[in-house]
């Protein structure tokens, strides 16, 4: 009989993000800096079952506790996700992530003579959030809308 029982050991302290939609992980990856040279111990599952989102990726972090930002990153390119706080072996805090009504200093404007792409202007990139799933943005300068995918290219490249 074969066990379909999903074995990935439990972290003693650390971050688990769950929910993230499928083959996503690696964005996540990215986007937190994580390159596999910083001796953490990270932990990937992909496209495994999920009831909420058919399938889904998680990804654990041992000794690490996300920032306010990278949080605010994940929430970009995984709208679903959650992030769990683990303690010695336990969850002391869940939360859903989830983006603020604006958007300051994550992301560039997709338009090249936006205001805030200019070197000689001392603001940041302004976005109000539109949609947050998926995610759609608005340029407070230009106008200009920035989708799901601009959003991904610029926090994790191209995959």
């Amino acid at each position: 009989m074969v066990n379909k029982e999903l074995r990935v050991r439990k972290i003693r302290n650390g971050t688990v993000i769950d929910h993230i939609p499928a083959g996503r992980s690696l964005a996540v990856l990215r986007i937190l800096g994580i390159r596999g040279m910083e001796g953490l111990v990270v932990a990937i599952v992909m496209n495994v079952e999920s009831k909420k989102l058919g399938k889904k990726d998680i990804v654990k972090i041992e000794e690490r506790i996300l920032s306010r930002e990278e949080v605010d990153k994940i929430a970009l390119i995984a709208p679903t996700a959650t992030i769990n706080i683990i303690k010695d072996y336990k969850v002391v805090k869940k939360y859903r992530v989830s983006l603020p009504d604006e958007i300051i200093g994550l992301i560039k404007c997709i338009n090249p003579t936006c205001i805030s792409n200019k070197p000689n202007e001392p603001i940041r990139p302004i976005f109000t959030v539109i949609s947050r799933n998926p995610p759609k943005l608005q340029c407070i300068y230009c106008g200009t809308y920035i989708n799901y995918d601009d959003i991904i290219l610029q926090l994790a490249g191209n995959l």
